[in-house]
């Protein structure tokens, strides 16, 4: 009974774990260096490599040194090229040459240029110089350009003044029916052709677009009058307010009232001419002199003549 309870209590205690050997342990040691250290000078690399080296350097470097010698080349010839263009009296303004000058000399056009002769071509500014040119009043429009190696072509376009249009001063009137300059009429730039009256300086200014239209109307009707060569010389165009148009004689002053010539249409406007046709026809020279007023209106069959009292 004894034995076994002894034997029983030997079986249920645990196995203590077996020792591990000394053979199985990690153990870390300290190893000494046994590479023996090299001198200062065994250390610098040997000619062959130092060789290699600068090849490599040099196969790299050469694109880049031959894109920038090419550059400075191109550079060098660009400014060489500019230098010689631009001070060579081979390049100099020799001749001004001016085209399409009808009312204004080009000696005078020469004179107002902000270029001389001796200028290098190159430098002038043809800017400048249209901007100056454009400036005179009697130059519509002008363009410039080089003809190498020492000219300068200036062609020009310069107003045709159609009529005279009082606008407080008077003005000449191009065939656009813009007044473009002052009259000088000391200067001849009148000399016939017709006065366009009705018109103030505010209105212009306040509506030109529609002052325009007027002047070109009247001087569209003047044109028509114009057709038939046997009818009197016309020295004056009135528009009123209601853009009606009376036609002034240049030898006697007679007025020929024609009416609203904008709104009437041209073969309204040429019927009415025709009706004066006739009508002028029908009288001596003694009694058109005598004419104050002739007055035609919507009808063809009806004209109103008014003579001067004796």
């Amino acid at each position: 009974m004894d034995q076994r309870g002894r034997s029983g209590a030997k079986q249920g205690r645990p196995a203590s774990a077996p020792p591990v050997p000394a053979s199985s342990r990690l153990t870390v040691r300290g190893r000494k260096n046994r590479r023996k250290p090299q001198s200062l000078w065994a250390r610098v690399p040997r000619p062959p490599e130092i060789a290699n080296a600068c090849g490599r350097m040099v196969r790299r470097a050469v694109p880049a040194l031959v894109a920038g010698c090419a550059v400075t080349a191109i550079g060098t010839g660009i400014w060489l090229g500019y230098r010689f263009v631009t001070t060579s009296e081979r390049f100099a303004v020799a001749s001004i040459e001016v085209h399409g000058a009808l009312h204004l000399a080009p000696d005078d056009i020469r004179a107002a240029l902000p270029l001389k002769a001796g200028e290098n071509i190159f430098t002038a500014d043809l800017g400048s110089l249209t901007n100056t040119l454009r400036a005179h009043p009697w130059i519509a429009s002008a363009t410039a350009h080089r003809v190498l190696p020492d000219t300068i072509v200036v062609e020009i376009r310069e107003h045709v003044a159609v009529a005279i249009v009082q606008l407080g001063e008077l003005y000449l009137v191009d065939d656009a029916g813009q007044p473009f300059k002052k009259t000088q009429l000391d200067a001849g730039d009148g000399d016939g052709l017709p006065v366009v009256t009705g018109f103030d300086r505010a209105a212009y200014q306040r509506d030109p677009r529609t002052t325009s239209a007027a002047i070109l109307a009247a001087l569209d009707a003047l044109a028509e009058w114009r057709r038939e060569p046997s009818r009197p010389a016309i020295g004056e165009l009135h528009v009123d307010a209601q853009h009606a148009l009376t036609l002034r004689t240049y030898d006697h002053g007679s007025a020929i009232q024609l009416g609203p010539v904008a709104t009437a249409g041209a073969a309204a406007l040429a019927e009415r001419m025709r009706t004066f046709d006739a009508v002028w026809a029908s009288l001596s020279d003694a009694e058109r002199a005598r004419v104050r007023t002739l007055h035609l209106d919507n009808r063809p069959d009806h004209v109103t003549v008014a003579f001067v009292k004796d």
